[in-house]
């Protein structure tokens, strides 16, 4: 609860303008919430302009609260996963206010080949906050079980993200 306050109150106090996506040489990172079946952990990402209106980055998450099937805590690699990513920044091509970005894309991870789409909005000119949902498109191993199902689901993630 003290969490949906605080992020309530940076909304009401801000009020800047910012740009969401600057295009080439651009840097946001974000750290964040993942909320998913069985579990909830964070996530940081790094997404890098090569483009007007496109991106690449690296996705690292790591799920804290788990569930244990059978009493079976899952180790470290059961939890963890790693990715790269290609955006495709929207915001401006769709005419949205500069301090905002649509931002759809695909993945290639540890665990999956998938896809995310994500919309950021930023109060200052360096912080604004983040949602992005993904979702596996080709598993590796098309028989999916335990803690391989940790990573390969549907996830939605919240959180801040920072204009570098």
């Amino acid at each position: 609860m003290r969490k949906l306050v605080t992020v309530i109150a940076i909304v009401m106090v801000s009020f800047a303008n910012a740009q969401a996506y600057k295009g080439k040489g651009d840097i946001k990172a974000q750290v964040g919430m993942n909320i998913q079946d069985h579990g909830t952990g964070i996530n940081v990402s790094a997404d890098f302009g090569i483009g007007e209106n496109m991106s690449y980055g690296f996705v690292a998450s790591y799920l804290l609260s788990v569930e244990k099937p059978n009493g079976v805590k899952p180790d470290f690699a059961d939890r963890a996963d790693a990715k790269v990513r290609f955006n495709a920044n929207l915001g401006s091509v769709i005419g949205l206010d500069k301090s905002m970005d649509v931002y759809p894309g695909l993945n290639l991870g540890t665990r999956n080949f998938g896809a995310h789409l994500g919309f950021r909005y930023f109060f200052t000119e360096g912080f604004g906050l983040y949602t992005e949902a993904g979702i596996p498109l080709a598993k590796y191993d098309s028989n999916v079980e335990g803690f391989d199902e940790y990573n390969n689901q549907f996830v939605f993630q919240i959180g801040a993200s920072f204009n570098l």
